[in-house]
């Protein structure tokens, strides 16, 4: 019975945050992601590169959205996507024979690599798996999927948080970067 009563949780729900916190979130979230996806259609709609993925969108709430949180600074989101992206790399790459094994391993090999080296970021996770189940654009860049879209990709939404993130004097971002 002790074991379900953990599952009641031990405190209270947060207060929500203020109308110019969520206006900020939302404009921060806004140009981030407009700013990779415009580099994405406006410059590689003819070619088989892409620079952004499914899990630059959970990224986008943390670095815009919870710019406190540990797992917003910029050593976890480039860390975080990197390691994790390298590793799903590998997993597929090894293991693409074995889908839900390679799926499996490139998402718990990622969080166990991004705890031990305190880049511990969320959306790595989802970054290591699209490396092993997208498509065959994504399995055909191999390692560049490391680089292009991953850390290009995560580099411009940081450099997008660092711009939007400090504007308001309510606002600041990182909290640390190593």
């Amino acid at each position: 019975m002790e074991y379900f009563q953990k599952m009641r949780g031990v405190t209270k729900s947060l207060p929500g945050p203020g109308w110019q916190e969520i206006a900020w979130s939302w404009l921060g979230a806004f140009v981030g992601i407009a700013a990779v996806s415009s580099l994405n259609y406006t410059f590689l709609a003819d070619s088989d590169l892409i620079l952004i993925i499914g899990s630059f969108g959970a990224s986008a709430v943390l670095i815009y959205g919870a710019i406190r949180s540990p797992l917003a600074q910029p050593r976890n989101l480039m860390g975080g996507h990197i390691f994790s992206a390298a590793i799903g790399v590998f997993c597929f790459q090894t293991f693409h024979s074995q889908m839900w094994l390679a799926a499996a391993l490139a998402v718990a090999t990622a969080i166990a690599v991004m705890h031990l080296t305190r880049t511990l970021h969320p959306p790595g996770g989802a970054t290591a798996l699209i490396a092993v189940i997208g498509s065959e654009n994504i399995h055909a860049l191999g390692y560049l999927y490391v680089i292009m879209p991953v850390a290009l990709g995560a580099g411009v939404m940081l450099v997008m948080a660092l711009l939007v993130n400090n504007i308001p004097k309510t606002r600041q971002y990182p909290e640390f970067w190593f």
